[in-house]
């Protein structure tokens, strides 16, 4: 997947930069169209000489959407990933889920009325 990630107001490490392209890589496995995705690492209370949370926003683009996860943690940008990788996994199958999903009520019942409806014109031919 292309990937940028941005770092807001700091420099990131590069394992840091590493293990989130690592762990999106990973998002091909739940959604096969994924077109590419932005990261934006943010530091709570950067301003005072004292950081309050770590700030990870995530945005996933797929034909026809675009999710967008914010997630924060205390401690870590890594653990703030695990937290967005959960949200994302979870998005991402309900969306796959609904375009495959071909025995939907609503599907069933609009292909049983095209098919009432092409037995009527046979009948009047």
């Amino acid at each position: 997947m292309r990937l940028q990630i941005n770092a807001v107001r700091f420099t990131a490490d590069q394992s840091l930069l590493d293990f989130i392209q690592a762990k999106l890589n990973k998002l091909d496995t739940f959604h096969d169209r994924i077109i590419g995705g932005e990261v934006f690492l943010r530091l709570d209370g950067a301003d005072s000489n004292k950081v309050k949370e770590k700030i990870v926003e995530v945005r996933v683009t797929i034909p026809g959407k675009e999710l967008f996860v914010k997630e924060h943690d205390d401690k870590s940008f890594e653990c703030a990933i695990d937290k967005v990788m959960d949200v994302l996994k979870d998005k991402l199958v309900r969306i796959k889920q609904k375009r495959n999903d071909i025995s939907s009520p609503t599907i069933s019942q609009a292909k049983t009325r095209v098919d009432e409806e092409d037995e009527v014109l046979e009948d009047e031919l």
